[in-house]
């Protein structure tokens, strides 16, 4: 097989513009007088818009790079920009945009400002690599560069113990998730002799009978590892302590970026590398599918609104919750031969939009309540009434209730997959699971509108808004409203997201 190859730098720009930008960055923080160290924020914030301009050209067609062909006489491909990588990289790079402006007043006053931007853009260069791979090398490598900078990203306020502990929990847990992974990988190339996705599909259902035992494991493993990155239960009990020592931004990024590469990554291997292997995966992951969306709700549920950080424990609840949604449509995958991916695409939009809103809320009023506490957001209407219905309208759309006519799409959505792979008792247990949610969504949303305690006649404290997270607010929850006028959006663009 040739190893020479030309290599389509249209295919690679958007996850290779940001790492060029990232690494410019941490240059130029070398040069930058401090008075200035604000620019280095604006730069990664054009250079994330620049890349997610770079997907426009790649909605016409499949595109892919690093091809060899093999002695079989089919051609692999290592690096593939199909409308499901597409639909994935326009979801992590708006993310990691409004990460970046929701991070541009803290690092000005609290955070290093050469080192944050260089570790946030490398992450989301790996978060965006990771959906075009499309060989277990290129997914394992997309994966750690997504993950090492997120480490250091939860744990760079300096001289905070419960960042350092935070992080510390995060770096062990990935490393172990990281270690199985890599353990399931190479059990999966021993018993096939490829590290390429769609060979690896063609031959494990001939592999001799000395191999399957060694297949599976490999199989399970590279699933487990995966597992602990979506934060499904019982991989999950790093989710709540990392998300409350992190900075905001980045325990909004973790939120939603970071849960897109683990749900992307598990996409792959499933759909793509193991699917005679449905047998195994499919009752797996409706299991943890199960025992995911209840754990994460019941915990949101038991959440007190005066503990201190107790707004951010229980996005981190409700995003473990969440990742139970997500998981159903892949475990339906698995039963029915329809496709089912699009279902989990489409949610991760809708959750992506207005999680992230609901951080930028909780970042503006935590600027002045920094203990972060859902008893702060009382009487947040007579403060800020835009804010307030913002918020508000974040949390119905995640409680699934009108007007966040998206979110009430997505479950409905994510509820037939179930039902057409025949998986009732799996449908039964989310829609019970989705009264439990109602309860604590609502009661947030309710204490927004109530009269702040102790207020004088008519008087109140005005928040102040910085113009970046004012526009992180106004950017979601625009994106939110025409995603509930015009659901068909999201859903006829997640529907094309097939293999």
């Amino acid at each position: 097989m040739s190893l020479v190859q030309s290599v389509d730098w249209l295919t690679i720009a958007p996850p290779t513009l940001t790492a060029v930008v990232a690494v410019g960055i941490l240059v130029a923080d070398l040069f930058v007088p401090a008075a200035r160290k604000q620019l280095l924020g604006w730069t990664a914030v054009g250079g994330l818009a620049a890349a997610l301009a770079l997907l426009v050209p790649l909605r016409a067609g499949d595109r892919s790079t690093f091809c060899l062909t093999p002695d079989t006489g089919l051609r692999a491909c290592s690096y593939t920009a199909d409308h499901f990588t597409v639909v994935i990289q326009f979801l992590v790079l708006g993310g990691a945009l409004v990460t970046a402006l929701l991070s541009l007043a803290d690092t000005r006053d609290k955070l290093p400002v050469g080192e944050y931007w260089f570790l946030l853009l490398s992450s989301a260069a790996g978060a965006a690599l990771l959906p075009a791979s499309r060989d277990l090398a290129t997914l394992v490598v997309a994966l750690e560069v997504a993950s090492l900078p997120a480490f250091a990203l939860v744990g760079l306020k300096r001289g905070d113990r419960m960042s350092s502990e935070s992080a510390l929990k995060f770096f062990l847990s990935s490393v172990t998730a990281t270690a199985v992974t890599l353990l399931g990988v190479s059990f999966v190339y021993a018993a096939t002799g490829t590290l390429h996705l769609t060979e690896i599909a063609q031959r494990l259902g001939g592999v001799p009978g000395q191999l399957q035992t060694l297949a599976q494991a490999g199989v399970v493993l590279t699933l487990v590892g995966f597992a602990f990155k979506t934060a499904a239960v019982p991989f999950h009990f790093w989710v709540p302590d990392t998300y409350v020592g992190a900075p905001l931004p980045v325990a909004a990024y973790l939120s939603v970026v970071g849960k897109a590469v683990g749900f992307t990554g598990l996409i792959l291997v499933t759909v793509v590398a193991f699917p005679s292997y449905a047998d195994v995966w499919g009752p797996a992951l409706a299991v943890l599918a199960a025992l995911t969306m209840t754990v994460g709700n019941v915990a949101a549920l038991r959440q007190v609104s005066t503990r201190a950080w107790s707004a951010v424990r229980l996005l981190a609840w409700s995003s473990v919750a969440q990742a139970g949604y997500l998981l159903v449509p892949i475990a339906a995958a698995a039963y029915s031969s329809d496709d089912q991916i699009g279902a989990t695409v489409a949610y991760a939009l809708m959750y992506a939009v207005v999680n992230l809103g609901a951080f930028a809320v909780v970042v503006l009023v935590a600027r002045t309540r920094p203990q972060a506490r859902i008893s702060d957001f009382r009487g947040l209407y007579a403060e800020r009434p835009g804010v307030a219905l913002a918020l508000g309208f974040f949390l119905l759309n995640l409680a699934g209730l009108p007007p966040g006519i998206i979110g009430l799409f997505a479950k409905v959505t994510v509820f037939s997959a179930a039902v057409d792979a025949g998986l009732g008792w799996l449908a039964v247990i989310m829609g019970v699971n989705v009264v439990i949610a109602l309860y604590y969504y609502l009661r947030w949303t309710a204490l927004i509108f109530r009269a702040p305690e102790g207020a004088a006649d008519g008087a109140v404290t005005r928040l102040g808004a910085p113009t970046p997270v004012t526009l992180a607010i106004a950017l979601t929850a625009v994106a939110g409203v025409v995603l509930s006028g015009y659901p068909q959006i999201a859903l006829r663009f997640a529907a094309n997201s097939v293999f």
